[in-house]
């Protein structure tokens, strides 16, 4: 049966989208999503799930994967194809697929932040504001044509996390003001600049470790980009890894990593210092972590070496 609609969709934005699209009664053909990592935080809602309430054939075979998935949007032959926060590039011969095209939403505001991961870099980076932006798929990621975007603040003070609670509304803005423009192949297009481009590399668990040498500032951006729901920050104190889940920027001088007061718990940058509001050792419990790394440490000693 041709036509309709081929969504590849995952995490919480994925899921607000495609149950717009359900809820709209749109003709979705096939859901493309992925199996779960045990190792992962499930913070966001089953796109899979949702798919099979509504009766969508779900289908977690990857892009990669030679040329299942090829096989499987061809024989659908859809009008076109939606791609939200999917994590897979999609090849172009499966792009071209779709009689109308093929769309992705991508988590920033184009053509900044292209890649992976924009959200948390945004956050490292001390930006006041990111957003999505639904854009036409080419082989190149994150480089074809704007349709649409919508921005969404970033406070001081907020966490990737508390900051990631208000995209998928974002989101839904935009696939309820051109889900309608998508399906007549009439959808507005503009060329991004490609002046205004760059791009970041996704981050690994690694990337957390706190570089006492930067500025408060920047070691503050680093502990809101990548604490819960994500791997978190870290730093190390006599050989022993400490997750730090919040901080502040504070007066103070020292040198890098230098502890400078016990309680509270602050602790010199290359540029002033940070006070550490919640933090453990890696893997104790909650309750008990602060405790347990106040009374390893003095004042006086240094933070980050890990041997």
């Amino acid at each position: 049966m041709a036509g309709g609609i081929v969504v590849f969709a995952y995490s919480e934005v994925g899921h607000a989208c495609l149950k717009l699209l359900l809820d709209r009664g749109e003709k979705i053909v096939a859901l493309f999503t992925h199996e779960d990592d045990a190792g992962e935080r499930q913070w966001f809602q089953s796109c899979a799930a949702l798919a099979q309430e509504h009766g969508v054939p779900v289908h977690t075979v990857e892009p990669k994967e030679g040329d299942a998935v090829e096989r499987i949007v061809a024989a659908l032959q859809p009008d076109l194809i939606l791609s939200f926060y999917y994590r897979r590039m999609i090849p172009e011969r499966i792009l071209k697929l779709a009689r109308l095209g093929a769309f992705n939403m991508h988590g920033s505001l184009l053509p900044r932040y292209r890649g992976r991961a924009p959200l948390n870099w945004a956050i490292i980076n001390g930006e006041r504001e990111t957003g999505v932006t639904l854009h036409v798929m080419v082989k190149q990621a994150d480089a074809g044509d704007i349709i649409d975007s919508e921005a969404v603040a970033i406070g001081p003070d907020e966490t990737a996390g508390e900051v990631a609670m208000r995209i998928p509304a974002a989101a839904v803005k935009i696939v309820a003001r051109q889900i309608d423009a998508l399906k007549a192949g009439t959808a507005p297009r503009h060329v991004q600049d490609e002046t205004q481009a760059n791009y970041f590399g996704i981050r690994k668990p690694d990337d957390g470790r706190i570089d006492w040498s930067q500025s408060a500032r920047r070691i503050v951006d680093l502990v809101r980009a990548v604490t819960v729901p994500f791997p978190g920050a870290f730093t190390f104190a006599h050989a022993r890894k400490i997750m730090v889940w919040r901080a502040r920027i504070v007066e103070g001088a020292g040198r890098s990593g230098e502890i400078l007061s016990i309680s509270p718990l602050i602790v010199a940058a290359g540029e002033g210092a940070v006070e550490l509001l919640h933090f453990g050792f890696e893997n104790e419990s909650d309750h008990e972590a602060s405790a347990a790394v106040l009374a390893a440490l003095s004042q006086g000693d240094r933070l980050g070496d890990s041997t």
